[in-house]
């Protein structure tokens, strides 16, 4: 399953239907226990929820749309929801004004088939930056504030509609209530400024008056927002591993505030506490590392996934170019000379046109990742074939 291909989500569900029983007994809990775990809920995902999908090879993107898609498929279900989860994530989408095919999309490509449609429609609530280097090629991409698209998917089966009232009400909360917290700090971090950009970035409304704590608080009923807010808070609050007493006045009163019990508290730092630690070396957030450097390992690691990813096709594509074959072996042995370098990325660029998933490369920005692209491919192995092929009685 290739979830930056067509057809993954369609892949995606049949793999996942295959446990749809042993998935039946867990609850609503359960679902967010598990996309803390995974790292959902904090920006950054490492696994698929309920390990039912093979992750080996995806990236935190790509298990990023893995994980919002088995999350509303989780919710449909536990709502026994009678409408086709495909139409019903589409027109959920629809209602919250967060997709709409443009005229000139609609004109040459056609009104698009459901699956494709959601693709689209994931693919944009994920990504929080147009610019193609740090959108695809950082580790720090995803929108953070996703859980909220399942808050609110979850209001839409209850109620049979969704308004952008209702989410522009839970971001203001989110907004204040995070930012109260982070006000307690009377020096920003360097980690403390990365999360205002985070999180200003994944926020779908912005240019609003700050409203005040007092005006927020009693609006937070469901308890599943309550979980979220508190987890958010406490990675407000990580910045020297250690909540001081002010950081945990503010959070014993937003517990009783919320009604919540002190063993959601504790849980809430004992998780955040735990999940940094174990992937301290893989969060951007915690990097203190400069931004060439960064930006050249989290490169490579996108590059050499997307050429694994895509081994088959290229190797395809490229045993039709003897010369093209002959220039990337010479390029593992000396360095080459600027006019066969140009008919290397002239002829790699023909074939990325070919690939959907390597059009990337095509884009603004992506011709700084050729020479990456050219120290990997001379270890493709031959043949081809799709990843998110579904047999028919799978459908």
């Amino acid at each position: 399953m290739n979830p930056s291909a067509k057809g993954w989500i369609k892949k995606l569900l049949a793999e996942y239907n295959a446990h749809t029983e042993t998935l039946a007994v867990f609850s609503l809990d359960d679902l967010y226990n598990e996309l803390k775990a995974c790292g959902f809920v904090y920006g950054t995902n490492f696994r698929a929820i309920f390990d039912r999908i093979d992750n080996s090879d995806l990236t935190h993107e790509e298990l990023c749309k893995v994980n919002l898609v088995l999350s509303f498929r989780f919710v449909h279900e536990h709502y026994k929801s009678q409408h086709n989860f495909i139409d019903s994530i589409t027109n959920f989408y629809n209602l919250v004004d967060d997709y709409k095919s443009s005229f000139f999309e609609e004109l040459f490509l056609g009104k698009k088939k459901s699956f494709d449609l959601l693709e689209s429609m994931i693919n944009k609530r994920i990504a929080i930056d147009d610019n193609v280097i740090t959108k695809n090629f950082n580790y720090f991409i995803t929108n953070t504030l996703l859980f909220v698209d399942v808050l609110a998917y979850e209001k839409y089966l209850q109620t049979g509609d969704v308004t952008d009232a209702y989410l522009r009400d839970i971001e203001a909360t989110i907004e204040t209530i995070i930012f109260a917290a982070l006000d307690l700090k009377k020096e920003k971090t360097e980690y403390d400024e990365s999360l205002i950009r985070l999180f200003e970035a994944s926020f779908r409304y912005h240019n609003r008056e700050r409203l005040h704590y007092e005006n927020v608080i009693s609006k937070i009923t469901n308890p599943l927002t309550k979980y979220y807010i508190i987890d958010l808070v406490c990675m407000t609050f990580w910045t020297d591993k250690v909540i001081d007493n002010e950081e945990r006045k503010f959070l014993d009163r937003l517990g009783e505030d919320l009604q919540m019990p002190t063993e959601i508290l504790l849980k809430a730092t004992d998780d955040i506490y735990v999940f940094y630690t174990e992937h301290k070396d893989d969060i951007a957030l915690l990097k203190s590392r400069n931004m060439v450097q960064s930006f050249y390992e989290n490169s490579s690691n996108m590059v050499k996934k997307l050429i694994n990813r895509n081994k088959k096709r290229l190797a395809t594509e490229m045993y039709e170019s003897k010369e093209l074959m002959i220039l990337l072996t010479q390029s593992t042995t000396r360095s080459l000379t600027d006019e066969e370098q140009k008919r290397v990325k002239d002829q790699l660029l023909d074939i990325f046109k070919s690939i959907p998933s390597l059009a990337i490369f095509m884009l603004p920005g992506g011709m700084l990742l050729l020479p990456i692209v050219i120290k990997y491919i001379p270890n493709i192995l031959p043949s081809g074939f799709d990843d998110n092929r579904v047999n028919e009685k799978e459908d």
